[in-house]
């Protein structure tokens, strides 16, 4: 129990979940939120091993200063949780610019710079996890959360690389990619595109519908979220991605099958394209 946790968006959902359970097991943990009011609880609660920051990740000198106040207080960081994200629903032709581009600044952008904040201070303890939340809509495109989608590819493409730069250090990574859980992503934490065009009823609409209906029931656990990236943390062996809840695994599993099918059916015209010189 003397690894320190750092966890970003610790206000709500799987952040929260963790942060409580990490500390309650004896953990010592960095709780962060935007606002220092949604995690005073936590704090006071376990004010042994609980560090309560202020973090809005969009912003480089919150990252730095919130990394730095850790460091000192705990004189390491062993797992960083790069937990906060926002959800943004609309067809792609509906999507506005301004919402996007705030998405992005959260999802990727955000969780990109705490990553290169804290990776200096696990190269030189020469170990380190960094679990980054990402979804199994990083692996799955579905209609109405496209640019939610572009989000979680790129913490993807991004983790995969970092995985392979930093294992050699003794730095590990993994990605956490949740199917539907009961946090409040689907609810307050989601907006939607003021932009509504008939002819995407059926498709970007129905499924926004319907994800915004099961908001609060769907058949994820975040305690037992939590419980699995604890497993994952103190594992010999982590995986690199760990699906969370049979709707991951499921769609998961349909990705591979189109992907081999599209790969065995044009195999021909996929060699075909290489034309080595003699």
């Amino acid at each position: 129990m003397d690894k320190v946790w750092f966890i970003t968006g610790c206000s709500t959902g799987f952040g929260r979940e963790l942060s409580n359970l990490l500390l309650a097991q004896g953990y010592k943990v960095v709780v962060t939120a935007r606002k220092l009011t949604d995690i005073q609880d936590i704090a006071e609660k376990y004010k042994e091993n609980a560090l309560a920051l202020s973090l809005d990740v969009t912003k480089p000198t919150d990252i730095e200063t919130a990394v730095t106040n850790a460091f000192k207080h705990f004189g390491r960081i062993d797992v960083l949780v790069n937990n906060a994200g926002i959800g943004y629903f609309g067809a792609i032709e509906e999507s506005e610019d301004e919402e996007i581009r705030k998405m992005f600044e959260i999802n990727f952008f955000g969780l990109a710079n705490m990553t290169k904040t804290v990776l200096p201070i696990m190269r030189k303890q020469r170990s380190g996890h960094i679990l980054n939340i990402a979804s199994i809509a990083g692996l799955v495109g579905y209609p109405a959360v496209g640019y939610y989608n572009a989000t979680k590819f790129a913490v993807d493409g991004f983790s995969e690389s970092l995985s392979k730069e930093t294992a050699p250090l003794g730095i590990k990574v993994t990605v956490i990619s949740p199917s539907g859980f009961r946090t409040d992503w689907a609810g307050r934490s989601a907006n939607t595109s003021k932009v509504v065009i008939e002819d995407y009823a059926a498709t970007a609409g129905a499924n926004k519908d319907s994800i915004r209906g099961y908001s609060g029931s769907q058949p994820g656990d975040p305690l037992r979220a939590a419980q699995a990236m604890i497993k994952v943390v103190e594992s010999e062996n982590p995986p690199y991605r760990l699906l969370l809840g049979q709707g991951a695994l499921r769609s998961a599993r349909a990705k591979l099958d189109l992907l081999k099918k599209d790969f065995d059916t044009w195999e021909e015209t996929t060699i075909w394209a290489d034309n080595p010189k003699n």
